[in-house]
């Protein structure tokens, strides 16, 4: 295995391994999500990022935001990082923390509804073959 893909290949590990509890919340509605055609990964790599969870199918990215967000250097981070995902034909959905422990069932329906957007967007049928992940 070449050396960048095994970085890549530890770096996802070691993000998987310390998931915030609203991420693991989260992780657990949307892993098992019943919706035909979906299927979303943990921190897998976009290019040098390592979103939260991610559809390549779908090019659907979902992020979760902490409080350690809210610094000004790490908001324009972010802001940076989406617009390289968009530009890749992504799209990025964020939720902060607080909406996952309170309002999870409000983050599951705009989940869903961005599913929907996508499979619309990009043209797939529920069972249509599509590239995996």
């Amino acid at each position: 295995m070449p050396k960048l893909d095994r970085f890549k290949l530890q770096s996802a590990r070691r993000l998987r391994a310390s998931m915030t509890d609203e991420e693991r919340l989260l992780w657990r509605h949307v892993w098992r999500m019943p919706v035909e055609g979906t299927h979303f990964r943990r921190q897998a790599s976009v290019g040098a990022y390592y979103p939260d969870f991610l559809s390549h199918r779908l090019k659907l990215i979902i992020e979760v935001d902490g409080s350690h967000h809210s610094a000004d250097d790490q908001l324009r981070h972010d802001e940076v990082r989406t617009r390289w995902f968009e530009s890749q034909g992504y799209r990025v959905v964020r939720f902060w923390n607080h909406e996952i422990k309170n309002e999870l069932d409000s983050v599951l329906d705009t989940i869903y509804a961005a599913v929907e957007e996508r499979k619309s967007h990009l043209h797939l049928r529920d069972g249509a073959e599509g590239t995996g992940g």
